[in-house]
């Protein structure tokens, strides 16, 4: 299996508060080429999962294996995006985009030549010497989708990257980021609190448990692409999994997972 997680907790220690279990035997395989949501509540330890996957931290016990190896620092294979894009200001969209490429020591020719494809490729060809200031978030997210594919990595790792971003917007970018996997077929990890962007993205959502962190059940979505939001076969996943946290659609607006 490409991606293996057995057995996998995160302990911390905090001085006068003791241990926190933020997660507990997780298991999880996850195939080449998956595009996979994490779903649960506020502190369930999503972005601890994510972040042993990308090498940023160990687990306590058991162990991540990327395509057989231990995942036990981070490495320009694995690329994660933030909620808060992580663009660095001074630098022009086209300048962001380079950076990835700077530290993999690629020539300025060649450099150019790439970023400029991966911009064009998210639509932004014309803002290439636009500031992340001057961009709307949605923008700015695409700048961070294009500086990602940019170095070419194997594995994507989105933590909540739309969670800033207004309804609409929302839904433009999850019609871009499932329109950028079918062209690339990268693995993508994409932690979510939303059920319905889940369905909308997902080849499989794993659900988890409120703190500690484990693994409740994994739903398949057998949905072909694109989805049809409004469809009753898409509307029947979003049912089952608003069941296993136990809601119906309209508590939804009581609850935020």
């Amino acid at each position: 299996m490409y991606i293996s997680i057995e057995g996998a907790s995160r302990e911390y220690f905090f001085k006068g508060r003791g241990r926190t279990v933020a997660l507990e035997k997780v298991n999880l395989e996850i195939k080449k080429g998956e595009f996979i949501c994490l779903l649960g509540p506020s502190g369930c330890g999503k972005t601890t999962l994510l972040n042993l996957i990308a090498g940023f931290d160990r687990p306590t016990t058991g162990f991540v294996k990327i395509n057989g190896e231990i995942a036990a620092k981070p490495s320009v294979n694995r690329i994660t995006i933030f909620q808060n894009y992580g663009l660095l200001p001074w630098r022009t969209v086209l300048r962001n985009v380079e950076l990835g490429l700077e530290s993999k020591k690629i020539d300025k020719k060649k450099r150019l030549q790439i970023a400029e494809e991966y911009i064009e490729l998210v639509g932004l060809s014309a803002y290439k010497k636009h500031h992340p200031a001057q961009l709307s978030g949605g923008m700015q997210q695409r700048v961070a989708l294009a500086r990602a594919l940019a170095v070419d990595p194997e594995i994507l790792l989105m933590d909540e990257p739309l969670g800033a971003l207004d309804a609409m917007t929302r839904m433009s970018m999850q019609d871009e980021i499932e329109r950028l996997w079918q062209e690339k077929k990268k693995t993508i990890i994409f932690v979510t609190h939303d059920i319905e962007e889940a369905v909308f993205l997902a080849d499989r959502i794993v659900i988890m448990t409120p703190s500690p962190g484990k693994v409740k059940s994994v739903v398949e979505v057998p949905l072909a692409r694109k989805r049809d939001r409004t469809g009753s076969d898409f509307l029947k996943i979003r049912d089952r999994v608003f069941a296993e946290f136990e809601l119906k659609p309209r508590d939804m607006t009581e609850y935020y997972l």
